[in-house]
C-alpha cells in the first residue's frame, strides 16, 4: 500500500492549525492508515488504503483532517479560472493513447516541501491509479517556457527530437527508448506501436512524449510560476480522476487553477471540479452498520469525512468532491459513515456473519489438523487428485478393481482420481530427493471411496532412523487430539516392513494405517533412505 512521506509543520500549515503530533498519531488512523515507525525529527509515514488516491499527498491528508478533526467540514471549493488555452487532441492518437486532459495552475510558490510532495504524489498515482504509467501518465510543465496553443499528436518516432530529463543532447523518441533510463524502463508501454504520442507547443517545442519522460525545455524548478498540468491515458475517468486530485493538491498550496479548453473530436473543458450526486438511505445505512443514527446525525458524519450533505425524510442528500475516485456504491458512503461516527465507538463484540452457511464438520476438522501436524514440524504439501494406476495400485500393493478413471486423460500420469494420499506424497519425495534430510510433510485432501469423496490426512517422514516407532507417535499425537477413541492391530497392507505395520481401527472399521514402507516400493521411488507413512480417513466430505 502507497506509503506518504510527510514533514509535520508542513502538515499542520496546510491544515491551518496546529495539530500536536499525538493527536495525528491517534487519529489519522481512524482515516484508514496505518503509521509507520517515527521517523527522526518532524517527519511523518503514513500507510494509507490504496482505495483512496485523494491521500497520496501531504495536501490530500491535510484536507481530509480539517473536516475529520472538526476544523473544517463539507467540501473543500477549488475556484476554476476561465483561460483560453487550448490543446489539440488529434485522431492520431487513437490507437495509441486515445485519453488527454490538461490544466494550469497560477501562481504557484515553489520551495522544498513543494517539490518533494509533487513528485512523490506524482509517483503515487503512476503507481497505483497509474497502473504503472500505462493506465495514466503525468507531466507538469514549466507554462512561461512554452508558446500556446498544444497539440496532442502521435508522430514517426524517427522524426520527432528533443532534449529529455536528465540529458544534455538532443535525441529523437526512438533512441530515448533506447538509451535513456526511463525510455528502457517504460519501452514496453510502446512496443508494437507505429507511431509515439508527443505533447508539442504552438512553436512546435515537445514537452512531452507520455508515457515515458518530459522534455528539459519546460523543467520545474524554485523560479517557476506558473504550471501546464497534462495527463494522458487509456482510461478517461482515470485519467480525469488523477488530473481533479493532482490540481486540487496544487491548490491547497496556493495554487490558482485554470481551465483549458481541448479541441478535436471530442471538445471538453477540464478540470471539472463539479460535485457529484449521491443519496443515501439513513435506514438501510443504520442496519449495515447497526447503529440507530438519525439523519441529521448522519449528515454531520459524512460532513467530516468532507462531503456537502443535507438531512431530508430519511435520506441523505451529498454532495461528493470531485476527487474522490473510490465511490462507486452508496455503501462507500456507509463505509465513511463509520469512519466518521468513529470505529472505536463500534465495541468489540464481533458482527456476526450475514450468512446461513457454515462451515462443514470435515473441514473444521481438516483446519485443527493442520495446527497439530505443523505442531510435530511437518510441511503440508499439496497434491493433485488425479493419478494413475501403476502408482496408486500396483506399485503400492493395493486393489485397484474399484477406481474411477478418467475418460479422455490428457496424459498417461493422470488417468484416474486417487483413493489414497500417500502415493501423491511419494512422488513429491521422488522430486525432493536432493533436499537436505529429514523431510516430513503431510497433506489433508480429497480421496475417492468409489463415488462417494472423502477427507484423508497423510504422513511421511524420511531420514536415516525413520522408525516405526516415531510414526506411531504421530498417530497416537494426532488421534489424541482428535478424540478419537481407537486400538491398533498389525496390518497386512503390502506396502509396510511385515510386523511394521499398523491398522487404526474405530468403531471395529478399519479408518487408517501407518508404518515403515516396504524397501521395495522405496527403491521404486529411487529413494535410498527409510521412510515411514501414515494414512487416516477423516470421514465422507458431505457429511
Amino acid at each position: 500500500m502507497p506509503v506518504i512521506n510527510f514533514n509535520h509543520q508542513d502538515l499542520c500549515r496546510l491544515i491551518g492549525e496546529e495539530v500536536p503530533r499525538e493527536v495525528l498519531d491517534e487519529r489519522i488512523p481512524m482515516l484508514g492508515a496505518d503509521m509507520q515507525d517515527a521517523a527522526e525529527g518532524d517527519e511523518m509515514s503514513v500507510e494509507f488504503f490504496p482505495s483512496r488516491p485523494d491521500l497520496f499527498s501531504v495536501e490530500g491528508v491535510a484536507r481530509a483532517l480539517r473536516a475529520f478533526l472538526g476544523f473544517r467540514g463539507g467540501i473543500s471549493e477549488y475556484p476554476v479560472e476561465e483561460s483560453d488555452l487550448v490543446m489539440t487532441v488529434d485522431s492520431s492518437v487513437k490507437d495509441v493513447r486515445p485519453v488527454a486532459v490538461c490544466a494550469a495552475v497560477h501562481d504557484v510558490s515553489i520551495d522544498d516541501a513543494f517539490i518533494r510532495s509533487l513528485m512523490e504524489v506524482q509517483e503515487k498515482l503512476h503507481i497505483t491509479i497509474g497502473r504503472k504509467r500505462a493506465k495514466v501518465a503525468i507531466g507538469v510543465h514549466d507554462l512561461d517556457a512554452v508558446t500556446p496553443p498544444f497539440r496532442y499528436h502521435a508522430a514517426v518516432p524517427e522524426e520527432v527530437s528533443f532534449v529529455p530529463l536528465g540529458k544534455t543532447e538532443s535525441w529523437n523518441m526512438r533512441e530515448i527508448l533506447e538509451h535513456h533510463e526511463k525510455g528502457r524502463e517504460y519501452a514496453h508501454l510502446m512496443e508494437g506501436e507505429e507511431l509515439f504520442p508527443v505533447i508539442s507547443d504552438g512553436a512546435g517545442e515537445v514537452l512531452s512524449f507520455p508515457p515515458v519522460i518530459n522534455g528539459v525545455l519546460t523543467t520545474v524548478t524554485e523560479d517557476t510560476r506558473n504550471l501546464l498540468v497534462e495527463m494522458t491515458g487509456t482510461d478517461r475517468k482515470a485519467v480525469e480522476g488523477a488530473l481533479n486530485i493532482l490540481v486540487t493538491a496544487l491548490a491547497e498550496r496556493g495554487g490558482r487553477i485554470a481551465s483549458v479548453r481541448l479541441e478535436g473530436e471530442d471538445e471538453s473543458v477540464t478540470p471539472d471540479l463539479s460535485p457529484r450526486r449521491w443519496t443515501l438511505d439513513v435506514a438501510e445505512c443504520n442496519s449495515f452498520l447497526g447503529t440507530s443514527l438519525s439523519t441529521a446525525e448522519a449528515a454531520e458524519c459524512l460532513e467530516r469525512m468532507g462531503y456537502d450533505a443535507a438531512p431530508t425524510e430519511g435520506k441523505v442528500d451529498v454532495m461528493a468532491p470531485a476527487y474522490r475516485l473510490d465511490l462507486l456504491h452508496p455503501v462507500d458512503l456507509m463505509e465513511d459513515v463509520a469512519v466518521a461516527y468513529g470505529y472505536e465507538r463500534f465495541g468489540s463484540v464481533p458482527q456476526t456473519l450475514q450468512t446461513f452457511g457454515s462451515e462443514l464438520p470435515c473441514t473444521v476438522a481438516a483446519d485443527g489438523i493442520l495446527d497439530v501436524m505443523t505442531g510435530l514440524s511437518y510441511f503440508e504439501v499439496t497434491t493433485l487428485i488425479l493419478s494413475n494406476p501403476y502408482d496408486e495400485f500396483e506399485r503400492m500393493g493395493m486393489d485397484g478393481r474399484r477406481v474411477v478413471r478418467v475418460k479422455n486423460p490428457i496424459n498417461e500420469e493422470h488417468t484416474c482420481m486417487r483413493a489414497n494420499l500417500i502415493p501423491s506424497m511419494m512422488r513429491v519425495l521422488r522430486r525432493n530427493k536432493h533436499r537436505d534430510l529429514p523431510q516430513r510433510i503431510f497433506e489433508v485432501g480429497d480421496a475417492l471411496h468409489w463415488t462417494t469423496t472423502h477427507r484423508h490426512v497423510a504422513a511421511l517422514c524420511v531420514h536415516p532412523k525413520a522408525s516405526f516407532t516415531e510414526m506411531k507417535s504421530v498417530a497416537e499425537s494426532l488421534l489424541r487430539e482428535m478424540r478419537v477413541e481407537h486400538e491398533l492391530r498389525p496390518s497386512e497392507l503390502a506396502m509396510y516392513i511385515p510386523g511394521r505395520g499398523a491398522s487404526i481401527m474405530v468403531d471395529g472399521e478399519e479408518r487408517g494405517h501407518f508404518g515403515e514402507l516396504s524397501p521395495e516400493l522405496i527403491g521404486s521411488h529411487e529413494i535410498g533412505y527409510p521412510i515411514t507413512a501414515l494414512e487416516y480417513d477423516l470421514g465422507p466430505k458431505l457429511s
